[in-house]
């Protein structure tokens, strides 16, 4: 099967083919940095970066563009609320990001241009829309003519005749009444007072948004690229109109493919601040939850479909960490006992191909299986879902042996198996970096580790199935509870069997 993406323009899932042979050219929309980044922002950019480690992976040479928005009313608004400038709101989140998508293993774009720095690129811009009968100025403002772009619609599906007659009857406010048409939209805003205005041919002010990404795609990447990726509220109007504005420029289709990724729910809510379920990526950390933990909640849904954030859900992803971290660890923490080579460490950054020595070498035909099964599912529209089935199968029975390791109980291999369960793990550890995931150190330091007493815990371990016979379950609760706290996790098996191990 050939790689597949699902066009949004196209409404068609179709097969991938890149302007120039083995190199990919991506466009990703940015944050305005006005404020700390959310969950929604933690889906975007993890689902993004499992793309580009993919085609890296496959051979493709990627250049990954993505932007800053730092000229923008909520910035403005926050700098005036705290008394502070656009320029220090905006650098301070600008570093802020760059914090969170670090802890979150996610890589950093080859360039991250900011609209403050093309305002000789976004000037330039509408100086040819304006020539060209796409644009015109009014009162110190330049609008878009929506009506001079003939595909104006063709990403979101909207019909400009409809939504005239939905906007017949409504008061028009001072702006308003100085477009032609009521959905033209500000490519130059005229200066406000105390705002901060750059100087224009139609006089002091600022770029409005959707041109700023026009202008830093044609100026980084050039007049059509590969693919343009954002989240699906971004659809419209944004895309809509960075495609409007580019095409009428340049003659020329902006992008080959649209991406975008569905939203993300809190408890089947729509995720807002109005709704208080607003959260974000530092407050997620701080609460205790990993960065491979939240990589692998978002992994676990389709890009495209809606992400239902809850506290079962996080629960899940937190428990299916913890079992393939185990067995991601396996080989890290035991090779010496398993007579394994030392493995050599994952390259930092994405994985290529070349980077994996001997990686198409496995002799084992269930192996090479695992292999094309992992791939068949990515290529298929990037189906994380389907790719994570592949690790926890190749995981399962490494990170039962890396739970009898822990405990000290080294089991007695056959010549014929430990060539095959080191195979297994060294192609779990690349799968699983290809999908941004890395072994975590466990919750244990290894003082605390050492100082575990195992009689100890066999002896709650017993307390707790006396309470459980007693149908005292708040004091069986109470001691697993216990337990957890001390870095013990109990794994309740059938016939009334309760094994433990580090976690």
């Amino acid at each position: 099967m050939p790689l597949r993406f699902t066009n949004t323009l196209t409404r068609r899932t179709e097969t991938f083919q890149p302007l120039r042979e083995d190199q990919v050219s991506i466009y990703c929309c940015g944050v305005t940095v006005y404020d700390l980044c959310h969950l929604g922002h933690a889906r975007s950019y993890i689902n993004w970066d499992v793309l580009r480690r993919y085609l890296i992976w496959r051979g493709y040479a990627v250049t990954f563009v993505q932007n800053f928005t730092d000229i923008d009313d909520k910035i403005l608004k926050r700098a005036a609320e705290e008394n502070s400038s656009m320029d220090a709101v905006s650098e301070r989140n600008i570093a802020a990001f760059h914090t969170d998508m670090d802890a979150l293993g996610i890589l950093r774009p080859d360039r991250m241009p900011r609209a403050t720095r093309c305002l000789d690129g976004i000037r330039a811009f509408i100086s040819e829309l304006e020539a060209k009968g796409a644009a015109y100025s009014a009162d110190g403002d330049v609008y878009f003519a929506v009506m001079k772009h003939a595909g104006y619609g063709k990403l979101s599906g909207r019909d400009l005749s409809e939504q005239q007659t939905n906007a017949d009857g409504r008061v028009a406010d001072a702006e308003e009444a100085r477009k032609q048409h009521p959905f033209d939209f500000a490519l130059w805003k005229g200066a406000k007072t105390d705002e901060p205005s750059f100087p224009s041919p139609w006089g002091e002010g600022r770029p409005g948004w959707h041109i700023e990404c026009s202008a830093m795609v044609r100026e980084e990447l050039g007049e059509t690229i590969d693919i343009h990726l954002g989240g699906a509220d971004l659809v419209f109007p944004h895309h809509e109109n960075e495609i409007a504005q580019s095409e009428a420029a340049t003659g020329k289709e902006l992008a080959q493919v649209w991406l975008h990724n569905g939203m993300v729910n809190v408890g089947g809510e729509k995720m807002s601040k109005s709704l208080g379920n607003f959260t974000t990526i530092r407050a997620l950390l701080e609460s205790g939850i990993s960065a491979m933990t939240l990589r692998l909640f978002v992994l676990q849904a389709h890009y495209r479909k809606p992400l239902d954030f809850t506290a079962e859900a996080l629960e899940a992803a937190t428990t299916g960490w913890k079992g393939l971290n185990a067995a991601l660890g396996l080989g890290e923490h035991h090779a010496s006992s398993l007579g394994w080579r030392e493995p050599a460490p994952l390259p930092e950054g994405a994985i290529t191909i070349e980077q994996i020595p001997g990686q198409m070498t496995f002799s084992d035909e269930p192996l090479l299986g695992a292999r094309q099964r992992f791939i068949d599912a990515m290529d298929d529209d990037l189906n994380s879902s389907g790719a994570l089935a592949v690790l926890f199968d190749l995981a399962r029975p490494l990170r039962g042996l890396a739970n009898r390791l822990d405990r000290g109980d080294i089991p007695e291999q056959t010549d014929d198996e430990q060539p095959l369960l080191e195979q297994r793990w060294l192609l779990l550890r690349e799968l699983a970096g290809v999908l941004g995931l890395r072994s975590e150190a466990s919750g244990l330091e290894p003082e605390d580790a050492e100082s575990c007493d195992p009689s100890a815990i066999e002896a709650a371990i017993a307390a707790r199935q006396a309470a459980k016979q007693a149908k005292d379950f708040a004091e069986a609760d109470r001691i697993r509870a216990e337990l957890t706290g001390q870095g013990i996790e109990l794994i309740d098996k059938p016939g009334g069997v309760t094994e433990w191990r580090r976690c």
